[in-house]
């Protein structure tokens, strides 16, 4: 086992689960001003939702960087700016090492080895950074030395299943001939004794052999099973490792068990790549005036249409979703004239409550 831990198997499906649905996490430019929330720059947003670089969607881009996560425990990206400090596109960036160097005014920047041999410098303004096992080590993640004794027991047991398999295609028998024959002959022979009496095409199950030749089944007690106890307790500890269950992996989880999945796996992503890109897009005075950039997803639409209704039912006579809102919980495309809120007559804005009972039920 060459110790990378996307060469098992099992943890290459592990991490393939978690970027898949965090690659569903859409990425806005928000203002936000007492407490009322609007989206910002469109070309920003176009960045981060649709493309941040020529070559990947932002999928892509959030995919590798969560793998990178998971793998490396450091991601990475180069965040392309402008003269002025407008972001123009995200590249995530796969170095084969990196250190941290400083000039003489204490400005921190990050020097990148590639696998080709190039190196690049760049300040760590621009570098879009997000750890994993942040503990040892004053500004990366720890690597992931604690689950290679696991991944490494689990190709072991993938060899001994390989082993099985093959030891299952050895000698059967021995057919011995009563007199000497030539190389090519004895071979002819052999030949004709498998077609004829060890295929699937003998139904009878019988061979009849004549006095120049005797046939002498091997008994073969070596097979080796892998134990299934075995193999499930290597794919939990992996899964432990990375904070999920199996059924998230082959997607058969219920509507708890994705939600616990998002609170305790995706929106901790959600929240490292949100602050990260506040802090190195906008300025200290930018972020004064409600600049922020943030990643969310749609959580109603991974929720079973009962539990849908239900909200809808809840919530929509208070007033808490619009006509269109409402219709993309559902999976519906929108409709003209659906920005409206409804609201029951039976609910009362609380400043008006005391002068709605003085009154008989009149407001103004």
């Amino acid at each position: 086992f060459c110790g990378d831990a996307y060469e098992s198997d099992i943890y290459r499906a592990a991490v393939d689960a978690i970027a898949r649905n965090a690659g569903k996490l859409k990425g806005t430019h928000v203002i936000t001003i007492e407490q009322q929330r609007t989206d910002g720059d469109s070309r920003l947003n176009r960045i981060l939702q649709v493309r941040p670089n020529p070559y990947m969607s932002a999928f892509d881009m959030i995919y590798k960087l969560v793998t990178h996560y998971y793998l490396f425990n450091n991601a990475f990206a180069y965040l392309q700016k402008d003269d002025r400090g407008y972001l123009l596109g995200i590249w995530p960036l796969r170095p084969q090492g990196m250190e941290f160097l400083s000039d003489p005014y204490g400005v921190l920047y990050c020097k990148f080895l590639f696998s080709g041999g190039q190196t690049v410098t760049l300040p760590f303004s621009e570098v879009f950074m997000v750890r994993r096992f942040f503990n040892s080590n004053d500004l990366l993640g720890d690597p992931n030395t604690a689950i290679i004794p696991t991944l490494d027991l689990a190709h072991t047991q993938s060899q001994g299943m390989e082993a099985a398999i093959k030891s299952s295609a050895t000698i059967r028998g021995l057919l011995k001939f009563s007199q000497v024959l030539a190389p090519e002959k004895l071979k002819a022979e052999k030949e004709a004794f498998i077609n004829d009496y060890l295929t699937i095409t003998n139904a009878g199950g019988i061979a009849a052999l004549d006095s120049k030749a005797e046939y002498t089944p091997l008994k073969n007690d070596g097979t080796y099973v892998i134990d299934e106890k075995q193999l499930t307790a290597i794919k939990q500890k992996v899964y432990e490792y990375l904070g999920i269950s199996e059924k998230i992996v082959n997607s058969t989880y219920s509507e708890d068990e994705w939600a616990a999945f998002y609170e305790s796996v995706i929106e901790p992503l959600a929240l490292q790549f949100s602050l990260e890109l506040t802090d190195k897009l906008f300025t200290a005075k930018e972020q004064a005036f409600g600049n922020s950039i943030l990643f969310e997803s749609n959580r109603l639409q991974f929720a079973s249409n009962a539990t849908k209704t239900n909200i809808l039912k809840e919530l929509i006579p208070l007033g808490l979703f619009t006509i269109n809102q409402a219709l993309e919980i559902l999976n519906l495309p929108a409709v003209e004239d659906g920005d409206r809120r409804l609201q029951t007559l039976n609910v009362v804005d609380a400043s008006k409550a005391n002068q709605y009972q003085l009154e008989g039920g009149k407001t103004q």
